[in-house]
């Protein structure tokens, strides 16, 4: 699916950030209210510590914490870092989709990533993957292959169910054996999610990725001399969605490279 128009081609990547600054700046307000049963959608934005509501200026992605200096104008006090960190993940996976796929590829990609930006946050900071946001990622993956020519949509469908059915299968073999749980109930459903994006032949790589990234936080721990052992617990979820867009970006640039090479 193409939109090519008779632009430089660094537009379609500058754009990408930008609209992900703004996406991001939406992620952000949503990983920290949610989890808090409190409203995405109304209320107004802010501060977390006096309450003061934010005006235009002071709702502008990124510039406006460097024009505070990362701090609250009314009470003084620090800003949470985490909304800048979303703000600047989320731009660079915008960025970073239109400059490898500069056409509605990139687009689906980019969205693609900024679901699994949010499911990473939220799993990372309270261990949760929510359905809505799983089931999101499963719909959209599914309706991408609509306007989409790859994957396949047989191929998708065969990752979503590897996808559910292999996590799913692991958590009840650990459980049966530990006698505890090993995964949470959502890590099936975003493989699943997962697969119905990328297809089934992607899912190994997902798989492996996420594990090398788990190894390389464990190893950082025991670096910083901090407990790591059986009992640990790190958030499979935000391992796989790390491990997952590099894989669509490198999948996507492979299918641009061949493309180039059959249309010239």
């Amino acid at each position: 699916m193409d939109f090519y128009l008779d632009l430089p081609f660094i537009v379609f990547p500058l754009a990408g950030v930008i609209l992900g600054l703004i996406i991001g700046s939406f992620l952000a307000t949503l990983a920290v209210r949610w989890p808090k049963g409190q409203s995405v959608m109304t209320g107004r934005s802010e501060c977390d510590q006096c309450g003061q509501r934010l005006g235009p200026i002071e709702l502008l992605p990124v510039i406006s914490h460097i024009w505070q200096n990362g701090k609250c104008r009314k009470c003084g006090e620090p800003i949470d870092r985490q909304h800048l960190a979303i703000e600047i993940a989320a731009g660079l996976i915008g960025g970073l989709a239109l400059f490898v796929a500069p056409n509605g590829t990139g687009m689906a990609g980019a969205f693609f990533g900024w679901v699994l930006l949010t499911l990473a946050i939220i799993d990372a900071e309270h261990q949760w993957l929510p359905d809505r946001l799983t089931a999101l990622l499963a719909a959209t993956g599914l309706f991408s292959a609509l306007f989409l020519e790859e994957p396949t949509i047989v191929d998708r469908l065969i990752g979503g169910l590897i996808g559910y059915f292999s996590l799913l299968l692991v958590a009840v073999i650990y459980r049966t054996v530990r006698g505890r749980e090993g995964l949470g109930g959502g890590d099936p459903k975003m493989l699943g999610g997962i697969g119905l994006w990328l297809g089934w032949q992607y899912l190994p790589f997902i798989l492996l990725g996420a594990s090398i990234i788990g190894l390389m936080f464990a190893l950082i721990l025991k670096i910083r001399n901090q407990p790591v052992g059986l009992e640990s617990h790190f958030p499979f979820g935000s391992l796989m969605a790390i491990a997952a867009f590099p894989v669509w970006l490198v999948h996507s640039a492979g299918l641009n490279m061949i493309g180039s090479f059959i249309i010239p």
